[in-house]
């Protein structure tokens, strides 16, 4: 696919200014320069995440509440339900959430809904079993902003309910349910006002996108607010509770749930991958070796194509409550035998996933692309058209949605390219939809099956006004033009400190031009390995999947790439190596 180039530059006498003050490479200056940093203190609290920068938990809305709710609830020895969700976000909140409660000493039972027979969220049928067990206070994670008909049965049955969740709520224009009444000292200083969105009526509803999205918490995953509530309880009311217990756990979902890698989030991740590393939770030691990867050094980008698919494979294709027992278990024999039963389970999603996926790149051929991508067809298995969109709107740089119809009703995911808010884009069509939810990049969606015509052509007019033609294709920003002089292996030891890399933070891209390429070839079929050099300079390279330029290469030609410096360690050696990422004829 054709992506436009683009080359960040900053004033040559900044960068030397603050590569001095912050005592780093005038690249890592320009860099992080990039990631918004512009002084030497933010560089240091960036490249040195700790918990001093943690933000007070009790600053969110609703948090003091639930603190003192749950406190009550362990005094009077009350039974408490816990509300999770299916994905490995939701998994690793409702583990962090019943961990705590265990340590306060709290009787507590938890609820994984199954995608394909309770759908998601927090529904009635949740109350219902709440009230069989006899509890007296729900629990919800990563899930709830939007259950405005379970949190009113729970208040008529008299179960308190508490709210946490990440996800958008439902702005007030859009329903005419009655919702909870905020005081204005809830809502003070905050972006937004009581009138703007529509709430569970909840004893605490804690979300951050109900208050300032500006705040240090906007952009935390499920896990991240569940482990925030961990960190109010610990501050206020016991001292055996403490936050670095539950890191690896917030660790899990916050990169699974591919929120911004910046702030507590990069500390939750950064210190979180220090515990996985150890092993120390049965569960997780046990996923590390059966997906191959025990005694390496474990960086996000490898587990989200190992652990985390894993961990997800039970929701997508079957059922997610065992995986809490994996999570906390202390047996080795039960985390191991979860674990194979995982890993097969995950070999099953992947051919249901290709199948799905290879079914509708051949609609799509068919069909035609359009701005915004809407396919749709029965049998397609609700747990992996999530991928499948992920997948199609990656491959095609579109925003796309796909439907699996069962008779009158259609279910589907939704995934979105940067610059088209797929969540504002749906409450502009909620006439075609029976509900939906999520982000402005992922949404779920429920709408009648012959409502699907009407639906694609009002999102797509939608993005006809909004979208331009620079806007449908992808944007390879380069982080700085650098020559190979400027290339070593203090370079790469100062990028170590950039981990972890993901959304918001990814690893960096450096390019350079008019290189010359030496013996080029074609390794493992599709990979293509050569020599590039710059004056009398030349370092190896490999393109992986790139044997395809191997034809457009020709004697005395120039190139200009673009290009990740690695180490490549060999027989006790270590050499510089780069990671190209792309070619293009020398300009």
């Amino acid at each position: 696919m054709h992506r436009r180039w683009l080359v960040n530059r900053t004033n040559p006498e900044y960068i030397q200014y603050l590569s001095k003050t912050a005592s780093i490479s005038p690249v890592l200056a320009q860099i992080l320069i990039n990631r918004g940093l512009k002084t030497s203190g933010e560089i240091n609290s960036f490249l040195n995440p700790g918990s001093s920068q943690l933000s007070d938990p009790f600053d969110i809305q609703g948090m003091k509440t639930a603190v003192d709710r749950i406190i009550t609830a362990s005094k009077r020895g009350e039974r408490v339900f816990v509300h999770g969700d299916y994905d490995v976000d939701g998994i690793s909140a409702t583990a962090i959430i019943l961990k705590a409660l265990k340590v306060l000493g709290i009787d507590s039972y938890y609820f994984i809904p199954n995608r394909m027979e309770h759908g998601y969220g927090f529904n009635p049928l949740s109350v219902k079993k709440a009230k069989h067990i006899g509890a007296t206070l729900i629990v919800t994670v990563d899930c709830g902003i939007t259950s405005l008909e379970a949190a009113a049965l729970s208040k008529k049955e008299g179960i308190d309910v508490i709210v946490t969740d990440h996800h958008e709520p439902i702005r007030s224009q859009s329903s005419g349910v009655k919702s909870q009444e905020l005081t204005e000292k809830q809502t003070h200083d905050s972006r937004f006002t009581i009138h703007d969105f529509l709430l569970p009526d909840a004893l605490a509803v804690i979300d951050p996108k109900i208050s300032d999205i500006h705040s240090p918490v906007s952009n935390l995953s499920g896990a991240g607010i569940a482990l925030k509530l961990v960190q109010a309880l610990s501050m206020l009311h016991d001292s055996r509770l403490t936050i670095n217990d539950f890191l690896d756990l917030a660790a899990l979902g916050t990169m699974a749930d591919v929120v911004q890698l910046t702030g507590e989030n990069r500390f939750i991740v950064k210190e979180g991958l220090k515990l996985l590393e150890n092993g120390a939770r049965p569960g997780l030691q046990a996923l590390k070796e059966v997906s191959g990867i025990d005694g390496k050094g474990l960086k996000t980008g490898l587990l989200l194509f190992t652990i985390i698919p894993r961990i997800n494979a039970a929701g997508r294709i079957s059922d997610s409550n065992n995986i809490i027992n994996l999570l906390l278990t202390d047996s080795t024999d039960e985390a191991n035998e979860i674990s194979s039963w995982l890993d097969k389970l995950n070999s099953e999603r992947q051919q249901i996933e290709e199948g799905v996926y290879q079914e509708a790149l051949s609609m799509l051929k068919k069909k035609g692309v359009s701005p915004v991508i809407v396919l749709a067809s029965e049998g397609w298995h609700s747990g992996v058209i999530g991928i499948v969109a992920s997948r199609i709107a990656e491959e095609f740089y579109r925003p796309t949605f796909i439907l699996s119809q069962e008779e009158h009703i259609s279910r589907g995911s939704a995934r979105s390219i940067p610059s088209f808010d797929i969540y504002k884009a749906l409450t502009d069509c909620k006439e075609f939809l029976k509900k939906f939810g999520g982000h402005k990049q992922a949404a779920g969606l429920e709408l009648e099956s012959e409502s699907i015509p009407l639906f694609e052509e009002h999102i797509n007019k939608i993005a006809h006004e909004i979208l331009t033609r620079e806007d449908l294709v992808p944007v390879l920003e380069i982080d700085a033009n650098v020559d190979f002089s400027d290339i070593s292996l203090n370079l790469i030891n100062e990028f170590d400190m950039l981990e972890p890399f993901g959304f918001g933070n990814p690893e960096p891209l450096l390019g350079s031009k008019g290189l010359e390429v030496l013996y080029p070839r074609i390794v493992k079929d599709n990979h293509l390995k050569m020599k590039l050099r710059q004056k009398n300079q030349s370092i190896d390279a490999i393109g992986f999947a790139m044997a395809a330029f191997f034809d457009r290469l020709t004697a005395n030609s120039t190139v200009d790439a673009v290009f990740t410096p690695t180490v490549n360690e060999w027989e006790g050696l270590r050499s510089l190596q780069l990671n190209v990422k792309a070619l293009r004829p020398g300009q």
